[in-house]
């Protein structure tokens, strides 16, 4: 039996933090200079690893800034507009075929909720779902693989990852799994009916 893991942000759901703060300024490039500024990309590592986003925004030293990190939660169903659908429709032929579909996502456990909202299928497609935050890992640590396994009752070597990031495929592969860089659904499709999945 094959187990098709999925990661969510990027695979399954279009996501760009931009998007949650853009009406703050004139020009998505004010936008990003502030995301820059912030160094974002590590504090949102940060919040898929639990901590909040207050204790985050209280590490920022310029108050406009803070208060603008700290509405991230309330703004985020704006960053994950949509699904993409060619994956989806992936997801969906496998569980029709009968492959137990799951899924290990770095996201925060404060805006995992709001992702809920804005996509109600994600709380109903898995069989077992790890979210980082809520969990205190994160990929690509081999230990959140392992907790996946031991949740799911599987055996690793009967898992297929699939992630946009290549190191979180490294790490799932170093856990023994077989991984499949994400870079488009329709590669993903070839390289899963190469498995003899579709």
């Amino acid at each position: 039996m094959n187990y098709v893991v999925f990661d969510i942000g990027a695979v399954l759901i279009t996501w760009d933090a931009a998007l949650a703060f853009e009406d703050s300024f004139d020009t998505r490039a004010e936008c990003d200079a502030f995301l820059a500024r912030i160094m974002f990309d590590k504090l949102n590592l940060a919040g898929d690893a639990g901590v909040s986003f207050d204790l985050l925004a209280e590490t920022l030293t310029d108050p406009r800034d803070a208060a603008l990190l700290s509405e991230y939660v309330a703004r985020y169903a704006k960053s994950v507009p949509s699904k993409i659908e060619g994956t989806w429709d992936i997801l969906r032929t496998l569980k029709a075929k009968g492959t137990p579909v799951h899924a290990i996502t770095n996201w925060s456990a404060e805006t995992w909720p709001e992702g809920v909202k804005a996509h109600p299928e994600l709380a109903e497609v898995f069989e077992t779902l790890i979210v980082s935050g809520q969990e205190g890992l994160i990929k690509p640590s081999v230990a959140i693989f392992h907790l996946f396994c031991e949740r799911a009752q599987v055996a690793a070597q009967d898992c297929i990852f699939i992630d946009d990031g290549l190191h979180n495929v490294a790490g799932a592969r170093a856990a023994g799994m077989d991984g499949i860089h994400f870079i488009g659904a329709d590669a993903l499709r070839a390289d899963l009916t190469d498995r003899g999945l579709l």
